[in-house]
Formats: C-alpha cells, structure tokens, sequence
C-alpha cells in the first residue's frame, strides 16, 4: 500500500468513527431503570401489502363509533363495503396478528373482494368493544319504542357519509352487507338510506326475534340464549357463556327446572335483556313493534338488495324470507329485490360450503355463491360493471346439487302429505278418520340431539338441524308417519306449511313436526347416507298460541285444536327410491325451554308441580286432514 491510500484509509476511519459516535451521542443514554415500552413499531406497515386505519366517526348525537377501514396498497377509486358488527371490528380486521398479507388478517369471505380493488371497513355499532354510546339489543327504530334521536339506521347514515368524504381513496360508492346480527344492521341501514348506499347483501339477518329468529321460535323460548346473553352484553367487550359445568346440557337444563329457575340460580336474571325476555313471553306491541320486516314494509324498496339464508339455517331461518316478502309487490322490488337460499348452516355463506354434516355437496357452494353471484352483483351498482341478471329467486337443489333460477318464490304450485292410520303417509287424504296417541312427560324430553348435548360445541350446534333422526326413532312419544317408496323425485320449492289437528289432555301443549328424507337402505355409493333420515324442516308451535300470538290462553283438555304454522324453507329433491317422512312430537330439549303442560301465566316461572304428563292425540281423516302442504316444482 502506498503513502497515498493508507492516509486515504485513515482519514475515512476517522470519519467512521466520528459518525458513530455522533450517532450514540445523538441517542439519551441508558441506565436500568429506563423504561422499556417503546411507542409504536412501524417497520412492519413497510412490508404490509395493505393499509388498515382506524377512525373514531362520529354520530349526530356526538357519539364516537369505533371503524377499521382495510384495503390493498396502491388501491385508488375503489367502492367501500361496510360491515357493522356488535362482534369486535378490531378482532374481524387482525385475524392474524402480525401478518404482512391482506388476506390473513380479514375474513375468508372478504378475499375476492379486496383482491379487487374493494376498501373493507368493519364498525363496532354503539356501546360495543370500542364504541362510544349505549348499547341496546337490536336496538328499535325511532319512534315508539325507542325515544332517543339514534338508532342502527341514523347511525349507519352517518357513518356512510363521513366514509365518503374522508376516505379519498373510494369511488364514493357504497355497499353494506354481513350475517346475523350484521343482517340486521345490513338491513337497518335500508331504512331512510343514505344516497350514497347503492347495494345490500343482508345474510342470515336478525329480523323478528319471536316469530322464528333468535329468541322464540312460535313462542317456544331458546335456551341457548342465556349463553349468548352473558357473553353479549356484560360490560367490558367480550365475554363468555354461562359458566355452568356439566357435560351434559340435557341435565344440567333439566335439574335447573324451568328457565327462570336456572337464570336465577346462575343470575342471568339480573341482565336487562333477559328481563326483556322473561317479561314479554307472547306476542306483543313489545315484540311485534321491533320487528325489521314491518318497518321495512311501510316503505318503498330504493335500495338493491340480495337477501341471503342457509337452508339448514340454525339461528335465524326466518328473516330474509319474511323481509323478501314484505318487499316483493312493493315499489322498486321488481328488478331490485332477490332471495338466495343456499344448502348452508347460520352464517354458512361466508365460510367453506363443501358440505354440511354428512351430507356432501357439488364443489364450494357458498365460494361459488360469493364469486358469481354476490360479487357481480355488487360490482353492477358499486363499480358500474354488466348487469349480471341475478333471478328474483336463486336457490341451490339439494338432492340433486345444482342452483335453480326462480321468477317467483315460494313455487305457484302445491301438493300435500297427509297423516293417516298404521302409520301412512300419503299424497291421498286418508279415508278413515281417528287419531294417534302418545304420552310426553316433561321429566323425559326427547332431546334434538343425541345425548351428551352440548349446544356450546360448534360441531354439534352448527349441524343439528342436518342431524339423521334414526336417534328417536322407537321412542313412545315420538310419532312416526311413512310414505312407501317413491317412484318419481317430489322437488320442494318454499316454506312447507304445518297443519296439525291434535289434542291434549293438558291446558298447555308444544307440538314439533319434521318433515325427513328418509334414504334407502343400500345406498352403496355414498354408505354414510344408507337409510339416513334427513331433515329437511324442524319447527315447533307453542300450543297456548293457536287463536294468536298475542292472545294466549288455557287449552281445553280433550278439544280438537286445528295448528298452522311453517317449516323453513327450502330447495330440495326427493329422489325416486326415498321415502318421506313425517315426525311429531312435543319436546325439543334443552333446545327449546319445556312446555309445563298446565296452562301457567308465564311459562319462564313454572314452578316443579306444573310439570305433568300429558296424552297427546293427533288426529287424521276427512274432518281433521292433519298433514304438510308442499310447494312443489311446476315442471316436476
């Protein structure tokens, strides 16, 4: 090395050596007990394919509401599709902590969607998790039920419009969509909407909570609710479900006695929307008031929107039909309003839909759902791309696996299924009249599923209603009525329609009715299925109820009572080689909370004496033709 490089050298290390110690002079010095917490690390948001921000938007009330907004880096003019949830916005946008990848931290469902330009915001509705406000259950309308200036439709309007003037990077468009409770919120923003709100895709949504959604089914109560209660709306975010033990819900429900005895032993009773519940057991202005259907039926259609329920829905198999109905001969409905009905579970829409159960269908259906006709759908109205025609009814066939295209639903025409002696069921009214008899002992409810129950299990929960019903088959109160073999598929298309004539000699009775698919016995191509008896619509009748929901009263023991209620609905072909099946019984436990069988004034407070045997006659014939009326393909 010459003269020349080597004080070249030295010169640059000296330099080296003043920068760094420039930096460290630059940086406090340390000592044991500096604090440890540093403000933020942001290294990683350089490596994010995403930008997720969080906002505080406020309400006309001046109520600050908790919003994640989450779209792709580098999207511009992009339409926003909002979810607004009483289940954790912060926890719905960070699946994944820590991943750099938008399709980790947002829910499977969102991944086309992002995938193509769309700004995903998630919002806590007011009084949840990090929202400002009071929380109210399904918070009522504006008016007569609630006499604040606030509720789920202000609250979505104003969000929608703070959304389109602060987030720059949208298109100015809007769509609004979820599941459950978010159906609910999807649909209250409907109400009164905002101008930009140009699309609704509301699933599963909560509409009327006593008819047949969460609550009550026909006013039986679902016990499950007290879970749901406690872990809903304790103060301080989420939070769990009874802390009750026992691996058995059959027992643990039935040694509590009625429901009031077991929310009192476990303090549920001391939650205001458990006293809402105990305190409002029929059908009032209380229940009839909040329901969504009705408030959306006093009402023009302005808004397109896609109604969308599982099949095997669960929790809330009413409200997108009901709300579909209300809607469909109004103004703007024509073109506007469509239904879907997809062979899926509570929420199942969003998840993967190969299957149900046991039963095996053609492909991802609820993938296959969202890409081709949930997705086209919001792109129309949301990014001005082709019509996709969407039918004002799009149902997948069970059976025989494929969707089906419907002008109208239910199907114009019907067929019934009539109860008859030895057992019969036939396309035939009977000829002969009579009645079939069975004893229900509330002390030995027939369970909705095979014992252990443990409702909490979601492999359990979410599949019942798929459930083959051999497991009460030979039980003495349960009745079973059979086709012979079929010689021709029957296809349903709609809601099949219960009318039961029956007896007690109780003052108080629940009737439950399935209305199975029984599979034939050698079914070599898929064994699982062999002899399965499928459900294709479970639901119950509180019996105080026949002359109106708000009008119960004291059955007369021994008096023939004429029950009308429906089954879910649904696609679904019976195939040729298959028998129908029809089931009644008058307990469905610990689902539903038992039926004393002695008329009480409020069945949440029966005490232990009320609870009494009781013979239940079902009756058939010329003068009493209890049976199921189906609506029934037409090309069929």
């Amino acid at each position: 090395m010459n003269a020349k490089h080597a004080f070249a050298l030295s010169l640059l290390a000296v330099a080296l050596s003043g920068a760094t110690s420039l930096s460290f002079a630059q940086q406090a010095a340390v000592t044991p007990m500096t604090p440890d917490m540093y403000p933020a690390y942001k290294k990683t948001e350089q490596a994010n394919d995403y930008v997720r921000r969080v906002e505080m938007i406020p309400m006309r009330d001046g109520a600050k509401l908790y919003t994640v907004i989450v779209f792709r880096k580098g999207t511009r003019n992009g339409p926003i599709l909002l979810s607004r949830t009483p289940y954790n916005a912060a926890k719905s946008t960070m699946r994944t902590p820590g991943s750099t990848r938008i399709v980790d931290i947002l829910p499977i469902m969102d991944e086309p969607f992002v995938d193509d330009g769309y700004i995903r915001v998630y919002q806590d509705i007011r009084g949840r998790n990090g929202s400002e406000g009071e929380y109210v259950m399904n918070r009522p309308l504006v008016g007569p039920l609630n006499d604040t200036k606030v509720d789920d439709a202000t609250d979505a309007y104003d969000t929608i419009d703070w959304l389109v003037k602060n987030v720059p990077e949208s298109n100015g468009k809007v769509g609004i969509t979820g599941s459950s409770y978010l159906g609910f919120t999807s649909l209250m923003a409907e109400i009164n909407p905002h101008p930009a709100l140009k699309a609704a895709v509301p699933q599963s949504p909560m509409v009327d909570g006593w008819m047949g959604d969460d609550w009550f089914h026909n006013g039986a109560f679902r016990q499950p609710n007290l879970d749901y209660i406690t872990g809903q709306t304790t103060d301080g975010g989420d939070n769990g479900a009874v802390p009750s033990g026992g691996s058995d819900d059959y027992i643990k429900f039935l040694q509590a006695g009625s429901v009031g005895d077991y929310a009192r032993h476990w303090g549920v009773d001391k939650f205001p929307f458990y006293q809402k519940l105990a305190q409002n057991p029929a059908y009032t202005r209380f229940w009839s008031g909040q329901a969504v259907d009705k408030w959306l039926g006093a009402r023009p259609l302005t808004v397109p929107t896609m109604l969308v329920v599982g099949q095997w829905d669960q929790e809330d198999s009413y409200g997108a039909p009901a709300v579909y109905h209300a809607l469909e001969n109004k103004p703007g409905a024509k073109d506007n309003l469509h239904l879907v009905i997809g062979p899926w579970r509570h929420s199942g829409v969003n998840y993967q839909g190969d299957h149900l159960g046991d039963l095996q269908f053609s492909g991802d259906t609820a993938l296959d759902f969202r890409l081709h006709y949930m997705k086209p759908f919001l792109d129309h109205y949301l990014k001005g791309a082709p019509d996709p025609k969407i039918p004002s009814a799009l149902t997948y066939a069970t059976g025989v696996n494929h969707w089906d295209f419907s002008a109208q639903w239910p199907s114009a025409k019907t067929s019934t299924i009539y109860l008859g002696a030895n057992s019969a069921l036939s396309f035939n009214a009977a000829n002969a009249s009579g009645h079939d008899d069975y004893v229900s002992d509330p002390a030995k409810p027939v369970p909705f599923v095979p014992r252990p129950v443990k409702m909490s299990d979601r492999a359990v929960w979410t599949t019942w209603l798929v459930h083959d019903q051999r497991f009460v088959s030979g039980r003495p109160d349960v009745l079973e009525y059979e086709t012979p073999v079929l010689d021709k598929s029957v296809h349903i298309m709609g809601a099949p329609q219960v009318d039961l004539y029956a007896a007690t000699t109780g003052s108080d009775s629940d009737w439950v009715v399935k209305l199975i698919d029984v599979y034939p016995d050698d079914n070599g191509y898929t064994p699982t299925m062999s002899g399965y008896e499928l459900p294709l619509g479970i639901e119950i009748f509180r019996g105080r109820y026949v002359h109106g929901f708000d009008k119960p009263q004291a059955l007369t023991p021994g008096k023939v009572e004429h029950y009308h209620w429906a089954l879910p609905n649904i696609d679904h072909v019976v195939l040729p080689g298959h028998h129908l099946m029809v089931q009644v019984q008058s307990t469905l436990f610990p689902l539903y909370d038992r039926n004393p069988q002695t008329y009480v004034p409020n069945i949440f407070d029966a005490k232990g004496a009320d609870y009494v045997k009781a013979t239940q006659s079902v009756y058939f014939g010329a003068s009493t033709p209890s049976g199921i009326t189906i609506p029934v393909s037409a090309d069929k």
